[in-house]
């Protein structure tokens, strides 16, 4: 697998820029990976959906979609598009460490 410097951390990752180990992560790291995506200020909305993803991945083994963020992480789906901008269960998971979501091209 490649590696890439974020942050100044080098990561794992896939060939899409995902980071593929969990453990790799962390809050400060988070916010290069967003700041590398145009999403400059991460405010607790942002970081709710965030926690709500890296959790649930941990129990359940994959990368939330955006009905499940909505219906068991409680954050509404219009809100998720204003957080992140155009593809957002791409971004979430980007920003979150964690692998693309299955069903994102």
């Amino acid at each position: 697998m490649p590696t890439a410097t974020i942050a100044g951390h080098e990561v794992t990752v896939d060939d899409e820029g995902f980071m593929t180990v969990y453990d790799e992560w962390n809050a400060d790291l988070g916010k290069g990976l967003a700041a590398l995506i145009g999403i400059d200020d991460l405010n607790d909305d942002h970081w709710k959906a965030i926690n709500f993803l890296r959790s649930d991945f941990a129990d359940q083994g994959e990368t939330a979609t955006l009905r499940r963020v909505n219906k068991v992480g409680g954050v509404p789906t219009k809100e998720l598009f204003v957080l992140f901008p155009k593809k957002p269960a791409k971004k979430m998971a980007y920003i979150a460490g964690l692998p693309k979501p299955r069903g994102c091209v």
